[in-house]
């Protein structure tokens, strides 16, 4: 695991929209994540405006962030939710189901959706990941929202002319 978390981003000033939607197995886990989620976008921008979907488990997360993303109104969704494996290969089948989903929404409706929805082999990891405030998925996806939503909008706003041949690199601010 990976205790380089992005950097919480430059505070935003203008009012932002954005949904969580949460499996609830594993409840007292996932209430982590999504206090820590809500706690980091109010700290980067009290104008940010959360919504939080509550959905049975973590495999009908997809079908809910389909119809927000359909629906439209949001700037960005983040999905979260815990998995623990067990002794049969259910939860893996369930997790590469969600990440296949989810990659295909974001990309078929152009906009973020963030991936939190954690499978992991034991109790112990969940407690690190999502209870912890040091390495909290949580307040990552917040920030990987923010952060999305922030480069997105520049991408969509920006005149740049084409001049020539052009090379940039950028990385974060």
């Amino acid at each position: 695991m990976s205790a380089n978390i992005p950097s919480r981003p430059r505070q935003v000033g203008q009012r932002r929209n954005f949904a969580i939607v949460a499996g609830q197995y594993n409840p007292d886990y996932v209430r982590g994540l999504i206090e820590h989620t809500r706690a980091e976008l109010l700290a980067i921008s009290p104008n940010f405006n959360v919504v939080v979907h509550e959905v049975p488990g973590a495999f009908e997360i997809p079908l809910v962030v389909q119809e927000i993303a359909t629906r439209g109104g949001v700037d960005a969704i983040i999905a979260l939710g815990v998995i623990i494996e067990g002794e049969t290969q259910h939860a893996a089948l369930i997790a590469t189901e969600i990440t296949r989903a989810l990659q295909q929404l974001a990309l078929a409706h152009h906009i973020p959706v963030i991936h939190e929805v954690l499978l992991l082999k034991n109790e112990a990891q969940a407690k690190v990941r999502c209870l912890d405030d040091e390495i909290n998925r949580g307040t990552e996806a917040a920030r990987v929202a923010a952060r999305m939503v922030q480069m997105l909008g520049e991408l969509r706003t920006s005149r740049t002319e084409t001049t020539g041949p052009r090379s940039e690199i950028r990385f974060g601010r």
